[in-house]
């Protein structure tokens, strides 16, 4: 079983990124299931959310403690919650920001981490560019597809169109194809150092 965590804060579309996800993941042949986590959030507060992929059935339905891939759609979280808590050591990790991972602080901690799996985008700006709205779900989707493998890019179009319809949607899969391609050109950078 493959598990996410994603954080980010109440307004940036969290719980929507968990449950577009497991559509994209549903549609490209796995199951799939999104837990969000609920509780007095408000706008600018920590959300959480949960979404867990899998070949089989999924029956578990607590939070994620030990996740494969972190998405995590603030980057002012870094140092206010303990986002990394759990992740495994051949973890994912993607974080919205154009900075670095040295720059945000992070570079001693993703040392011993597998370069490949570990990217940033711009999801903000992506969003505000193709959709109009500061929301980085959708673009960070189109990056976990790249970075991960785990969902193509195809599905997480196809996701869209479930959720969104007319500019909003054009504007989204705009957004996650153009995260899709900065993250891919990211990692194959990597591979080929």
């Amino acid at each position: 079983m493959f598990q996410v965590r994603i954080h980010g804060r109440g307004g940036q579309g969290v719980v929507t990124g968990a449950e577009m996800l497991s559509i994209a993941a549903f549609l490209g042949g796995r199951h799939a299931q999104a837990v969000p986590s609920f509780g007095s959030e408000r706008t600018g507060a920590p959300v959480v959310a949960f979404c867990r992929i899998d070949d089989k059935e999924i029956r578990l339905r607590e939070p994620v403690m030990a996740p494969d891939a972190l998405l995590i759609q603030d980057p002012t979280l870094l140092h206010q919650v303990d986002v990394f808590q759990g992740l495994r050591p051949d973890g994912y990790i993607l974080i919205n920001t154009n900075r670095s991972f040295e720059e945000l602080g992070l570079g001693e901690f993703v040392a011993g981490f597998r370069a490949e799996r570990l990217a940033t985008v711009p999801a903000t700006e992506l969003a505000l560019k193709h959709v109009g709205r500061p929301v980085p779900n959708v673009p960070l989707l189109g990056g976990f597809a790249a970075i991960s493998g785990l969902i193509s890019l195809d599905a997480v179009i196809a996701a869209i169109g479930e959720k969104f319809a007319g500019k909003v949607a054009d504007g989204n899969i705009a957004a996650a194809t153009a995260a899709y391609e900065m993250v891919r050109g990211a990692t194959r950078e990597v591979t080929h150092a």
